[in-house]
C-alpha cells in the first residue's frame, strides 16, 4: 500500500508534541496541545463554528459509509436527548468477515514499531482536533451534554486523554531496547555471546465498548492505548451514541490508509436494535482486549466471562464528600453546587453522598447546624440554576428515561431539601431538562442505607447525617470498599482530620480532593496530571491513565541468535 504520509512527514509534524507529552506525564504539570475555546478554531484547516455545525447537519438523514469489509446491512436508531431524530444509518458488520480482515494488517502495524505507531495516532488526533466543532455537536446530540461541555469534554479534553494514552504506550514499549549484545565471560575460554532482539508484540483485536454519556472522553484512552501498542481496534458504540465514535473510526481509517497501513486496523461494529452484540463479541477468541465503561452488572459479567481477553472496566461507584469544617463556607457551597449541577450529575465523578455531622460544622461564618448546611447548599444550587439560560448551559439534557425515573423516585426516599424543577430549553423544547434534587437521610437509620449505599446516577444527591466526622470516615471507608468510588472529596480545617481522610483514601485506593473552593471541581480531572479512577476499588479496575493501563496490551518477544 503506497503511503501518502511518510514517516519523516509524520515525525516533523508530531514528534515535538510526543516529546512534550512524554515529559509532562513525568512532571504532572498542566499542558494541552488542544485549545479549549471554540474561537481558537476556524483557521489552518480546522473547522470554525459555522462549518462544524454545517458538517454535523450534513450527516443527518444519511448513510455513514466506511467502506469496511463484511457490511451486510445498515442500522441506526439515534435520537438526540434534545429531541431530533438524527436519522443516520451505519454499516452493520458480518463479524465472521470483518474480524479476519482486521487481523490481516497486524503484521505490518507491529513491524512499524512504537514510534511510527505513536506518530500515526497523533495524526489521527490532530485531524479529530481540526473537526472539534463537528464532534461537539455529535457529542451534544448523543449524550445530552450542553454545547460548551460537549465541545470541551468531548473535544480537547478527550483528545488530551487519547494523547496521554499514546505517551504512556510509547514509554512502556520503549523501556526495553530494540536490540542488545550479550556476552558472559568464561575464564580462559571464549565468552558466551548472543545477539538479542526485542519486539513489542500486540495481544490481538481490542474491543472498545462505548458509553452513552462520554463516548469520546471515555473511549479515546482505550482506543489509542490499544492502537499505539499494535492492536487493531473494533469500536462497538452505545446504540444511542454512535456518531462521535463513528466519526473517530472514519478519521482513523483515513489516516491509516494514507500512512500505508491497512485501514481495517480500526473498524466500527454498530448494532441493530436489541441485538446485544457486546456479549457475543466479548467472548470471541479473536478479541484479546476489552475496554468498557458502563453498568456494574455488565462490567462484572465481562470480567467473569471474557476470560480470553484483558478486560479494563469502569463501572458504578458511590462518590462521597465528607464535610467536617471549612474556612471558606461560601466558596465550599459554591463549589459543591456547581459539582452537583454540571451535566445534571450524569458524570461518573459527580458527588452523591454528602456526609455531614448531625451536630453541625465549624465555618468562617460561624457554627452551622446540619440543617443549616443542607439548606444553604440547597439555596446555593437554586441560586446557581435560578436563571434558565444559565441552567440550560450547565445542566444539558437528561440522557435517557432511566435517569428521569431515578430522579423522580429519589424524592420518595427521604425529606426533600431541594426539589427538582423542570426547565424548558429555548432551542430544543423536547429536551428533558431537570435541576438536581437533594434528599436528607439519617445515616444511623438502616432503612436509609439502601439509598445512600447504591449509585443513583443522575441529578440526585443525599445529605447524610452522621454522628460525627469519625463516624463519617468509617462510612466513607465502607462505601469505597464495598461499592467503590471514582472520587472522594473532603472539607476540613483540621490537620488531624485531613490526615485521617487521606489515610482512608490511601488504604482504599480512592482519588481524593481536599478543600476545593475555587474553579477546580471534584468531578473534573486534567489529562497528563490527574488520574481518573485508581483501579484499586470496585468502581474501576484501571486508571486513566497510568503504565498499568497500557503495559498489558502488548508483550515483549525476544529472539536470541548466536553471535
Amino acid at each position: 500500500m503506497a503511503a501518502e504520509l511518510t514517516t519523516s512527514q509524520l515525525s516533523e509534524k508530531h514528534r515535538t508534541t510526543l516529546d512534550q507529552a512524554l515529559d509532562v506525564i513525568r512532571t504532572r504539570a498542566y499542558w494541552s496541545p488542544h485549545p479549549e475555546h471554540p474561537k481558537a478554531y476556524g483557521e489552518n484547516g480546522s473547522l470554525g463554528a459555522a462549518e462544524g455545525l454545517a458538517a454535523f447537519q450534513a450527516l443527518q438523514g444519511s448513510r455513514f459509509a466506511l467502506d469496511q469489509p463484511g457490511t451486510d446491512g445498515w442500522t441506526g436508531t439515534e435520537v438526540s436527548p434534545y429531541g431530533p431524530d438524527l436519522g443516520i444509518e451505519y454499516p452493520h458488520a458480518d463479524l465472521d468477515v470483518l474480524l479476519p480482515a482486521m487481523r490481516a494488517g497486524m503484521g505490518a502495524w507491529r513491524e512499524a514499531g512504537p514510534e511510527n505507531r505513536a506518530l500515526v495516532c497523533l495524526e489521527i488526533l490532530s485531524r479529530i482536533s481540526a473537526r472539534t466543532h463537528e464532534f461537539a455537536h455529535a457529542v451534544m446530540h448523543t449524550s445530552g451534554q450542553a454545547f460548551m461541555m460537549a465541545f470541551q469534554a468531548g473535544g480537547p479534553h478527550a483528545q488530551d486523554r487519547g494523547l496521554e494514552a499514546v505517551a504512556y504506550a510509547y514509554a512502556e514499549q520503549t523501556r526495553t531496547p530494540v536490540a542488545a549484545e550479550w556476552s558472559k565471560p568464561q575464564g580462559k575460554r571464549d565468552p558466551l555471546s548472543l545477539s538479542k532482539s526485542f519486539t513489542a508484540v500486540p495481544r490481538g483485536i481490542a474491543l472498545l465498548i462505548g458509553c452513552n454519556t462520554f463516548p469520546t472522553w471515555n473511549g479515546y484512552p482505550g482506543l489509542f492505548a490499544s492502537l499505539a501498542t499494535g492492536n487493531p481496534v473494533l469500536v462497538k458504540p452505545h446504540p444511542r451514541a454512535v456518531l462521535p465514535l463513528a466519526l473517530t473510526v472514519q478519521v482513523a481509517r483515513e489516516v491509516l490508509g494514507e500512512a500505508g497501513f491497512d485501514p481495517n486496523l480500526v473498524a466500527l461494529a454498530a448494532e441493530r436494535p436489541d441485538e446485544g452484540i457486546a456479549k457475543t463479541l466479548a467472548t470471541r477468541p479473536e478479541i484479546r482486549i476489552i475496554d468498557y465503561t458502563g453498568s456494574t452488572s455488565f462490567g462484572d459479567w465481562l470480567e467473569a466471562n471474557a476470560r480470553q481477553a484483558q478486560v479494563y472496566t469502569e463501572k458504578a461507584g458511590v462518590n462521597t464528600v465528607v464535610i467536617d469544617s471549612t474556612d471558606d463556607y461560601k466558596g465550599m457551597l459554591s463549589n459543591l453546587a456547581f459539582s452537583l449541577s454540571l451535566y445534571s450529575g450524569q458524570m461518573c465523578t459527580t458527588p452523591q453522598n454528602l456526609l455531614i455531622p448531625r451536630d453541625g460544622i465549624t465555618t468562617d461564618a460561624g457554627e452551622k447546624s446540619y440543617d443549616e448546611v443542607v439548606a444553604d447548599l440547597a439555596a446555593s444550587v437554586a441560586g446557581l440554576l435560578g436563571d434558565d439560560a444559565r441552567a440550560n448551559a450547565l445542566l444539558g439534557a437528561l440522557v435517557n428515561p432511566d435517569v428521569k425515573a431515578r430522579l423522580e423516585a429519589a424524592a420518595e426516599l427521604g425529606e426533600v431539601a431541594l426539589p427538582s424543577r423542570e426547565i424548558t430549553h429555548p432551542d430544543f423544547p423536547e429536551a428533558v431538562v431537570r435541576t438536581p434534587v437533594m434528599v436528607k437521610l439519617d445515616g444511623a437509620k438502616p432503612d436509609a442505607e439502601a439509598a445512600y449505599m447504591s449509585e443513583c446516577f443522575g441529578p440526585v444527591s443525599f445529605a447524610v447525617a452522621v454522628n460525627s466526622t469519625e463516624d463519617g470516615l468509617e462510612l466513607l471507608r465502607r462505601t469505597v470498599r464495598e461499592k467503590g468510588a471514582m472520587t472522594v472529596g473532603a472539607y476540613t480545617t483540621s490537620q488531624v482530620t485531613e490526615a485521617a481522610v487521606e489515610e482512608v483514601c490511601l488504604e482504599e485506593s480512592a482519588q481524593l480532593s481536599l478543600n476545593l473552593t475555587g474553579g477546580v471541581y471534584v468531578n473534573q480531572t486534567a489529562a497528563f496530571s490527574d488520574f481518573h479512577g485508581s483501579g484499586g476499588n470496585p468502581a474501576a479496575n484501571a486508571a486513566l491513565c497510568d503504565a498499568a493501563f497500557v503495559a498489558n496490551r502488548f508483550r515483549m518477544v525476544e529472539v536470541r541468535r548466536q553471535a
